[in-house]
Order: C-alpha cells, then sequence, then structure tokens
C-alpha cells in the first residue's frame, strides 16, 4: 500500500486529545489500517489512546482476534488514578482494517467508528455499507469482520469523527463533501488529504482529526507460490525443498 496521512488536534478545546492511527506491516505481505477516536481530551483520553494502540500493535504482530480482545481490554482496565473507572467510560471507537496484496481482499472491522470511504480506479466514490459493532468496552457483544474485494489502484480513506461533524452542518453535506474531494483516485495522496481539509475544514477544527488515506497495490501470480500440505510430520522436508527451489527461482537465495 501507498498511503498519507494527516493529523489536525483541535483548535479550541485545551489537552491532548485521543485520535490515532497505524499503519502495520503484517506477515504474508498483507498491511494493517487502524484508526481509533478516544471520547475527549486530557491526560485520561492520551493515556486510554495509548494503552488501545498498544495492545493493537502487539496483537497485530501475533495476527490475533483484535477487536474481540480490545473489547475486552476496554471494558477490564481501569482509567489511570480512578480505580473503579474503565476505558469504557471514557468511549473509545476504532476501525481496523486488513488489505491482502495476493487476494486484493480487505477484511474490515468497525467497533463504533465511522465506515470508511472506497474509491475506485474510475473515479467512482462510494461510503461502505459495513455493520458498525458497539464502541470499545460498551455491550460485549462480537464484532464483525466484512471482506471486500479491491482492485488494485483503489483508495481506502479512513478518518475519526472531527473530520464528518462540524457545527451548523448536516453530516450527509460533510459526507457528500468528502465524497467529491476524494473523486481523484490517480492524485498523489499527500494532494488528496489537503483537499479532504480544505473542503471540510474552512477554519480550525473544533475536535481532534485523523485522516489516513491508502492506495492498494496487488502482486502478480507470478509472484506467489501456494502448495497444500497434508497434516503429516513428513511433509515438511518436502515443504522445505519446494520452498528452497521457488526462492532459487526468484534468485532469493539469500532469504532462504
Amino acid at each position: 500500500m501507498e498511503v498519507a496521512s494527516r493529523y489536525l488536534p483541535a483548535g479550541a478545546r485545551p489537552g491532548v486529545g485521543g485520535d490515532w492511527f497505524d499503519v502495520i506491516p503484517l506477515s504474508g505481505a498483507r498491511v494493517a489500517l487502524v484508526v481509533g477516536d478516544v471520547v475527549g481530551h486530557g491526560i485520561h483520553a492520551s493515556a486510554t489512546m495509548g494503552r488501545l494502540r498498544t495492545a493493537v500493535l502487539t496483537l497485530a504482530d501475533i495476527d490475533d482476534d483484535i477487536v474481540a480482545r480490545l473489547s475486552a481490554e476496554g471494558r477490564d482496565a481501569p482509567r489511570p488514578g480512578h480505580g473503579t473507572e474503565t476505558a469504557g467510560d471514557v468511549g473509545a471507537t476504532c476501525l481496523y482494517a486488513v488489505y491482502d496484496p495476493v487476494s486484493r481482499h480487505c477484511a474490515i472491522a468497525l467497533a463504533g467508528h465511522p465506515a470508511p470511504a472506497l474509491v475506485t480506479p474510475d473515479g467512482t466514490v462510494e461510503l461502505l455499507d459495513l455493520p458498525i459493532g458497539p464502541p470499545l468496552g460498551l455491550g460485549g457483544l462480537p464484532f464483525e469482520a466484512t471482506d471486500v474485494e479491491l482492485p488494485e489502484g483503489s483508495l481506502l480513506a479512513l478518518y475519526t469523527d472531527g473530520l464528518i461533524e462540524s457545527c451548523g452542518r448536516d453530516i450527509d453535506v460533510s459526507l457528500s463533501l468528502l465524497c467529491q474531494a476524494l473523486a481523484r483516485p490517480s492524485a498523489p495522496l499527500a494532494n488528496l488529504c489537503d483537499a479532504v481539509l480544505a473542503a471540510l475544514l474552512p477554519g480550525r477544527p473544533s475536535d481532534d482529526i485523523a485522516l489516513l488515506i491508502a492506495r492498494t497495490k496487488a502482486l502478480d501470480t507470478d509472484r506467489v507460490a501456494t502448495w497444500d500440505l497434508p497434516a503429516d510430520p513428513v511433509a515438511v522436508a518436502q515443504a522445505r525443498k519446494d520452498a528452497t527451489a521457488q526462492l532459487s527461482a526468484w534468485e532469493l537465495e539469500d532469504a532462504g
């Protein structure tokens, strides 16, 4: 993936906010995209954001069930200095997506977070219709991941609600402005980020804003090798031979 991002702190509210984003390399050339939002400002929002972000990075590194674990994390962990209060009292939303460049499929799960916008290479923009689970730490309900196939060169725009929620403007108007600003799939991503902010934010934002735009790439079939192996220890030797031969064919012997 090719990515670009912007983060804008609120102009009027004191204290550090709780919006964050991450791009995480995973095994198999996959990439995870994360955007989260802890409600409020100040040390408690910042501490909760840091804890959730660390949990995402840790669980992504071991390919764990992130949305389920984060739900438990938000429900059970105390806020700093508030013994019996939980992170759920603060309120936190999160979007977690994993893109596979081999299959060109992207699995997306929402925990109370706005759905991303998808821009296909022909310039069509749509707000993905995805099931939205409860915010982290609330309800204890399961989260549902939705699989979306993305043509190579598609854009995914992830953002926090500060981008589209503005006093005096209907949210549908904001979403329309967002789609219009994104309808240039071949434009440099940094320029698209600036265009989105210019279209939706005439002045200083009243809430923190995180914006992450990613352009998908794909691996050609000749760069991918797959074998079906029996569940038998004797298959290990053959798998090692096949992998070594494939690395040699790709002139990647040193990687073995």
